[in-house]
């Protein structure tokens, strides 16, 4: 892996710079600035770091704030393939290319938080704590059942109808991935949550999780209650596994990470707390 105009991924007087990570033969678009803590910022399936603008701004005024596109997404470039070890490969490689003072506070939405646990359960010397919203969920039992394909594959040609509208404008929001694609993620996902407990057990930094509590939406029928529930379900199983984790709901849907920027940068720049608090 090389990077390229490397010394510009170092950072400390609050000018944000850019630069590319080449790495399995894409390319990863970086972005850093800000001044004080270090911060890695790892966004998730469908999102790009244009989207956590507002977030990443705010958290800025007091850290050092590195974010990035996943291949396929916003500034980086396409893939062959789309899989969670593919993009927990983008997130190695980001990491090992930047020049830290210390060792970073690694916060994940979505897909980004997961791929933050397996980072830590892995490199424990390398991360000094973990903020995950919205993701790293260890559900007890699978998200997306047989009765859920036909939604979820309808949501998916949905979405990727949007991304094309997107490509078309070359903007830094777009998304590569196909229908295909983000339903085979989805599916992916769920495989992988169904044995992330086993990473948690081999983290001792604090943990923050920052949740929705209508993941599904606020809609009482339908397929919403039950995913809704499993999703509380999960963190639940989660605090009683590793108590030392801090969890905060938020009584909104899954863009809580756009909605609620403000309130989400507060708690991540606020100390670690032992407590369960509904906001």
């Amino acid at each position: 892996m090389t990077s390229k105009a490397n010394a510009t991924g170092k950072s400390g007087n609050g000018a944000v710079r850019h630069f590319t990570v080449h790495h399995d033969g894409v390319e990863i678009a970086v972005s850093r600035g800000g001044r004080g803590r270090p911060l890695v910022l790892c966004p998730g399936l469908n999102s790009t770091q244009a989207d956590l603008h507002e977030l990443v701004e705010l958290l800025r005024r007091d850290h050092d704030v590195v974010t990035f596109d996943l291949r396929g997404h916003g500034l980086a470039s396409a893939a062959e393939r789309y899989s969670f070890n593919a993009f927990l490969s983008d997130l190695i490689a980001v990491l090992a290319a930047l020049d830290l003072p210390s060792a970073p506070m690694l916060v994940g939405y979505s897909l980004g938080a997961d791929l933050a646990v397996h980072y830590a359960a892995e490199r424990p010397d390398a991360v000094a704590e973990l903020v995950l919203i919205d993701g790293a969920n260890p559900l007890p039992e699978p998200f997306i059942t047989e009765a859920d394909l036909a939604e979820f594959r309808a949501m998916a040609d949905d979405l990727a109808a949007r991304q094309a509208a997107q490509r078309a404008k070359g903007t830094a929001h777009q998304v590569s991935l196909t229908a295909q694609d983000i339903l085979g993620l989805n599916l992916e996902i769920d495989v992988v949550r169904s044995a992330i407990l086993d990473r948690y057990r081999k983290i001792d930094h604090p943990v923050r999780m920052i949740m929705s509590a209508s993941i599904a939406g606020d809609s009482g029928e339908g397929r919403a209650p039950r995913h809704n529930q499993l999703w509380r379900a999960g963190i639940e199983r989660l605090v009683r596994e590793r108590p030392y984790v801090s969890t905060f709901w938020f009584d909104t849907d899954h863009r809580l990470v756009f909605t609620h920027a403000s309130e989400i940068a507060e708690i991540i720049r606020s100390a670690p707390r032992s407590r369960q608090a509904d906001l």
